[in-house]
């Protein structure tokens, strides 16, 4: 492994040293397929899509596992946080929660100290459904890297992360078109 890339993992996203942008794509002579963001997203379709086959049995969507996995891992409490952390409106998020606690999954409760705060508590049939999630996420996951070595894995997480720092650092600063930038 390098160990420049090693480094970058102890960095802050958006931290990594600036290296010199190379031009890999041009207008002139473009193809979809290869573009590096199609690859990712074909990826990610078919391991969602996968996901929600295996998770099918769980009655669970693609959409309903995410929030229940968070909740499950303790990375939201409340419908605001659960919200941003699911990258939905507070709108969507009710809607899905409704879902969910349709299916006896989850419960809303009133924060007794503030009563603006809705909690999200996960049933015991909610805990159940969310213990089995990373099953079939690791399951899935790992047979999308049959035949990567594990330093190939490792190159790769930091291939993504470095890709994932870019993107951060280009939300924070971003291209104006028509604006001169260096070619």
């Amino acid at each position: 492994m390098n160990p420049a890339n090693k480094s970058d993992r102890s960095r802050p996203p958006g931290t990594h040293t600036a290296a010199p942008a190379i031009e890999f794509y041009h207008a002139a002579g473009y193809k979809t397929e290869d573009s590096v963001g199609y690859l990712m997203r074909r990826v990610l379709t078919l391991v969602a899509q996968e996901i929600e086959r295996q998770l099918q049995t769980s009655d669970l969507t693609n959409a309903q596992w995410v929030p229940l996995l968070k909740l499950f891992m303790g990375q939201a409490s409340t419908v605001a946080e659960l919200a941003r952390e699911c990258h939905l409106d507070a709108g969507a998020m009710t809607r899905l929660l409704d879902r969910l606690a349709a299916k006896g999954l989850c419960q809303r409760v009133r924060s007794k100290a503030d009563r603006r705060v809705v909690h999200i508590e996960l049933s015991a049939a909610g805990r159940v459904a969310a213990a089995g999630i990373p099953v079939v996420l690791s399951r899935v996951q790992n047979a999308h890297l049959a035949g990567f070595s594990v330093e190939e894995f490792e190159t790769l997480k930091d291939f993504l992360r470095r890709i994932l720092d870019n993107a951060q650092t280009q939300s924070l600063n971003p291209f104006t078109p028509g604006a001169a930038h260096d070619a």
